[in-house]
């Protein structure tokens, strides 16, 4: 679908469009905005080395367009810097970023001018023309991008022209402007996006779980819920819903849907009709099948799945969920599964040493990630901390307790984390690592190595962000990583 489809269903041309803020996501819609005739204003917060980059780069890409014809018009694109409060004169429609939040200035100016905001998958989404690619959606607050991935290696098993988008790192504007006819779409949302998205209406969605996480963002847990919740909103096919998440249920009774839509659980029990689950090694369908009351169809075995981590396990079961809804074989559940590799750092095995392992979960941000890798190993020496985010610990440490050898701490909110262990878990041995530099990370190892014995897993699963110590949660998984070769090839850390 090209650009001149577009704007054959919405007259962009002269309108007034604010986009807020630069980015991975800004940059690209006012791109878009721009070649459909927008008149574009970029506000952003940041004043600094970086966005002035960006900022020049945007307006000399725009002022080339223009000057060879491609953009319409003599005018560019301006973009005023450290005042993201304003709301600039004349402004028709805002087009936000993800990461702005809702009580930000520049919001309450557009709701008081009656001024519409969209987030750049709504225009993503407005954007699409005849006979464009329907939507599978995926949400939750941990699990989305790995299953997103599997739900795409599935559809590809199948022969259908399709990719990971959204929250993955492939725009979801690149996918629908540009020259690739796919039959369907795999697309990670997150949370910020569909706050920002009231129009986007899914073939089929599932929202894999539900815990608190951007509280600060969303103001509170209900609201955060409701914002997953509206992944469902419009399904025509399907609600994949987690049976042992009973707030996700929850959100597809309070959707509306299309007559028809089903609501389809996903277990690691034995699934009930209109479910799918595990039974003895085996996962089943028994929601897309003949007479679901007495019959299941078989998917693909429990060792198809890499890692088989139960959690990786009720992952595959909902990308197979929404693949069946969109009329997939059996076979290629199976097949795409086998095919399926995670992205590094989510819980992956990076070395055995002396007969104990040592796994990266470092994308365990947040305690409910934690949780469940905690729950995939037993015993285990915990490598934790990094920026808490506002958690508590209580209930993670309550639950995993049993499981646990020792106890590796580090992070500038270690202490929170060393408090939940000292009131239950007191006879954890715990080792607390007072740097909050990037070389903590091979002490931490050498620490967790000394505690271990054969047959024990040396787990980093953080449970907190790593802004305090790392770049993200790949540089700490990195750091993680190599500080474990250092461990395998010279016996220290």
């Amino acid at each position: 679908m090209g650009i001149g489809e577009v704007t054959e269903q919405l007259d962009w041309n002269g309108k007034k469009v604010t986009v807020a803020g630069l980015g991975v996501s800004g940059i690209p819609a006012a791109r878009v905005l721009y070649d459909l005739g927008a008149l574009v204003t970029v506000v952003n917060d940041g004043d600094d080395e970086r966005s002035r980059a960006q900022a020049s780069e945007l307006e000399e890409w725009a002022a080339a367009r223009s000057a060879s014809g491609e953009g319409g018009r003599r005018a560019g694109i301006t973009v005023r810097l450290g005042d993201g409060a304003t709301l600039p004169t004349g402004t028709e429609l805002i087009v936000t970023t993800p990461g702005w939040r809702p009580d930000k200035p520049l919001f309450a100016a557009a709701a008081e001018a009656g001024v519409e905001i969209w987030g750049d998958v709504e225009l993503a989404w407005r954007l699409r023309g005849p006979g464009a690619a329907p939507w599978l959606a995926v949400t939750g607050t941990n699990g989305k991008t790995t299953t997103v991935r599997m739900l795409a290696s599935i559809l590809e098993a199948a022969g259908l022209r399709t990719a990971a988008v959204g929250n993955i790192g492939v725009s979801l504007l690149d996918a629908v402007l540009g020259g690739d006819a796919y039959d369907v779409l795999a697309v990670e949302l997150s949370s910020y996006q569909l706050h920002w998205a009231p129009s986007v209406r899914a073939h089929s969605a599932a929202v894999l779980n539900l815990a608190p996480d951007h509280l600060d963002w969303h103001g509170s847990m209900e609201a955060y819920a409701a914002d997953k919740g509206r992944v469902y909103e419009g399904n025509r096919i399907a609600c994949v819903y987690n049976v042992a998440d009973a707030v996700t249920e929850d959100l597809v009774r309070e959707a509306d849907v299309e007559e028809g839509c089903r609501a389809i659980g996903f277990t690691l029990g034995t699934p009930g009709p209109s479910q799918l689950g595990v039974v003895e090694g085996i996962l089943v369908d028994r929601a897309f099948v003949e007479n679901r009351q007495k019959n299941a169809q078989e998917l693909a075995e429990v060792t198809d799945v890499q890692p088989p981590a139960p959690h990786n396990i009720a992952n595959a079961l909902a990308a197979a969920a929404l693949a069946r809804a969109f009329g997939v074989e059996a076979k290629a559940v199976r097949d795409g599964l086998k095919a399926f590799r995670p992205d590094p750092h989510r819980i992956e095995l990076v070395e055995e040493v002396e007969g104990v392992t040592y796994v990266d979960d470092s994308k365990a941000t947040n305690t409910h990630a934690a949780e469940a890798s905690l729950a995939a190993y037993d015993p285990i020496v915990w490598i934790a901390g990094g920026l808490a985010k506002g958690a508590t610990f209580d209930e993670l440490v309550q639950k995993s307790a049993k499981r646990l050898r020792g106890a590796v701490l580090i992070g500038a909110d270690r202490a929170l984390i060393r408090e939940a262990l000292a009131r239950h878990a007191p006879e954890v041995p715990v080792v607390d690592l007072d740097r909050t530099d990037t070389g903590a990370m091979s002490d931490a190892v050498r620490e967790a190595a000394r505690l271990a014995r054969p047959g024990d897993t040396v787990l980093l699963a953080p449970a907190c962000a790593s802004m305090d110590m790392f770049t993200n949660y790949n540089k700490r998984g990195e750091a993680f990583a190599d500080a474990v070769r250092a461990l395998a090839a010279t016996g220290d850390a």
